[in-house]
């Protein structure tokens, strides 16, 4: 299929493809139809994390039209702002917990980005989670990490998660919801059409030893 028909098809669905590795990476998502792109700051494990003079040196140079979410595992309020203000990315994902005022404070530093929460769904219980922090943020984002582990999984894990509940999320909350969490070519359709998320991000899912893979990007583009 070409790249012109497999981006008529992306009209509807966002798509956020993560871990991105350097501007020839980045360049090659959005040409396959990426609106956005994760660029990893450091974390305590997981795939993809670069620099930040590198998610400086790609936030700058992508088109004005593709958002750029910088990924923070900080928690307080003053360290991401500082570190939001050397990447400059249009959005800040958080995929740790963070305490309500953490928002409040993003908001009133940086009041034109916008702020994803990473919802990382273990059960039932994250329903009520989302819900609560839905007035707070700009997006939602399930993955499938564990915060309980020693040294936490805070995402690229290449697991899925309960659909079911990712569902009663996107039925609960007054804002977009991102599906992540072990997508590739091979289940996305059924994610999407069981989820009917606004939008679906990956990482692994189109990855070679850890490389960008444009077959599987084609693929993966081709099932939308």
């Amino acid at each position: 299929m070409k790249v012109a028909q497999l981006v008529l098809n992306m009209l509807k669905l966002k798509v956020k493809i993560c871990c991105i590795q350097s501007l020839e990476e980045a360049k090659l998502a959005i040409k396959y139809g990426a609106s956005a792109l994760g660029l990893v700051s450091e974390m305590p494990s997981g795939p993809g994390v670069i620099s930040e003079d590198l998610i400086v040196e790609i936030a700058k140079q992508v088109p004005t039209d593709i958002n750029t979410f910088l990924l923070t595992s900080k928690t307080n309020a003053e360290e991401i702002i500082t570190q939001h203000k050397k990447c400059r990315t249009t959005h800040i994902q958080l995929v740790d917990n963070v305490e309500i005022d953490v928002y409040k404070k993003l908001r009133d530093e940086l009041p034109v980005v916008k702020i994803a929460q990473v919802i990382h769904v273990t059960g039932e219980e994250s329903i009520s989670e989302a819900v609560s922090i839905s007035n707070f943020v700009d997006l939602i984002l399930l993955d499938s990490g564990n915060q309980k582990l020693a040294v936490k999984e805070l995402g690229g894990t290449g697991r899925t998660h309960d659909w079911s509940i990712s569902k009663e999320i996107v039925e609960s909350v007054n804002v977009p919801v991102f599906l992540a969490g072990g997508l590739n070519p091979s289940n996305v359709s059924v994610a999407i059409n069981e989820v009917n998320p606004f939008g679906v991000d990956l990482c692994s899912g189109v990855r070679i030893n850890g490389k960008l893979d444009e077959g599987l990007l084609n693929e993966f583009f081709s099932k939308l």
